[in-house]
């Protein structure tokens, strides 16, 4: 695809003050002012006219952020159950969907009025999403779900869910896949909680009985349903590779620098420092790779195998801070109480969460394993399932 435009930026200043002028952040709520910055175009600048963009360059979305936080106290960013519709949801309905799709859900989802989980792992499946076994049949206008899926992230909240299912089980694995959207109040859904070592339930199984979706809520043709989901892990891996590594750093920083050691603060511990000085080059280097993934979303283009790049290297970062965070806690460390470690427990929580964003969006071994194909072209490793039709492929149940 060509580059994507720029636009003056005296005129795109001028068009969110037209949008301020009609809905000022300061007096409309989140969801109403998120709707009509949509319309205006200020949504995803990239996005296309008419579907919350302008066809420009996506770095000019700082922009608007910057004429918007002259003109006001209050910024209203993407709600926090929100990422998954925005960052993956969005990008995979404005590549496969209709028309109407895009008309209906693009704003909903951008504004927070529905809130999207993505339904892909299994728990006969592993890290092999093409070995999914839930299963649609067709009937009429409807196709017919059963199955279960788990690790599904806020599927309690959520209004919408992305769903693959086997629509085929007599073409190899990744020809019998079809891709859906899924109300998730229809009848025969049912999520169940899963907790975590946080004591959170953010994740959950999602099981279906009878389950009928329109056959209209397809994205893409049947059997394209593997193309569909490579576009939404594409921008999943994006988004966790691209998750804060930069502004953890500053914070562990700020740690280090409150914290003692030997009656000393911690940042003067020779030790300390390579540590430090060890994080903020990884930090940088994962900066500076994300640039090539930006790049492509400059070019309109969908995210590439350089994603994985990101994801296998800031989820393991990500984990080794918190880590180290802890440690230099001290005793508190072991304390998951607010009352007890004020904001620091959040390293707490990330250390207890971080071996799951290590499996989420791909585990390391899936990742590089992509990485070793697709960005350095080494042999594939050897499949015995490539060529099998699904049905014939031992499953271990």
């Amino acid at each position: 695809m060509a580059d994507l435009r720029e636009m003056d930026e005296a005129e795109l200043r001028a068009r969110v003050r037209k949008l301020l002028a009609e809905a000022h952040p300061e007096r409309t709520d989140s969801i109403t002012f998120r709707r009509k910055q949509f319309e205006h175009g200020l949504a995803l600048v990239h996005f296309p006219e008419g579907h919350g963009g302008l066809g420009i360059s996506p770095k000019q979305q700082l922009t608007v952020l910057d004429e918007i936080q002259k003109h006001s106290k209050v910024v209203h960013h993407d709600p926090p159950a929100g990422t998954i519709g925005i960052g993956m949801g969005m990008p995979t309905v404005l590549t496969y969907g209709s028309e109407k799709q895009k008309k209906y859900h693009l704003p909903r989802i951008f504004s927070g009025e529905d809130i999207w989980c993505q339904m892909f792992s299994e728990p006969s499946a592993g890290s092999d999403v093409a070995g999914l076994a839930s299963r649609a049949v067709s009937d009429g206008d409807h196709w017919v779900v059963n199955g279960q899926k788990v690790w599904t992230s806020v599927a309690h909240l959520s209004s919408w869910g992305m769903l693959v299912v086997r629509t085929n089980p007599d073409v190899p694995k990744h020809d019998g896949l079809s891709y859906f959207i899924l109300d998730m109040k229809t009848p025969g859904v049912t999520v169940r909680p899963l907790y975590q070592i946080t004591a959170e339930a953010e994740f959950n199984e999602v099981f279906f009985d009878n389950v009928r979706i329109p056959h209209e809520n397809m994205l893409g043709k049947e059997g394209q349903g593997w193309r569909v989901a490579i576009t939404t892990l594409m921008n999943e891996r994006v988004a966790i590779g691209s998750g804060g590594a930069g502004g953890g750093f500053r914070r562990l920083l700020d740690l280090a620098r409150r914290s003692r050691r030997n009656g000393r603060p911690a940042i003067e511990d020779s030790a300390v420092r390579q540590r430090l000085a060890d994080f903020y080059v990884t930090s940088k280097g994962l900066q500076y790779t994300g640039y090539r993934t930006l790049s492509a979303i400059l070019r309109g283009a969908t995210p590439g195998p350089e994603g994985s790049i990101g994801k296998a290297i800031g989820a393991p970062l990500g984990q080794q801070m918190a880590a180290f965070a802890v440690e230099l806690q001290g005793a508190s460390g072991g304390l998951l109480d607010r009352d007890a470690v004020g904001d620091d427990v959040m390293w707490q929580e990330m250390y207890l969460a971080s071996p799951g964003i290590r499996i989420a969006g791909g585990t390391d071994e899936v990742l590089r394993n992509i990485i070793a194909e697709r960005v350095l072209g080494l042999p594939p490793e050897i499949r015995l399932d490539k060529d099998k039709p699904f049905r014939d492929v031992p499953t271990g149940k």
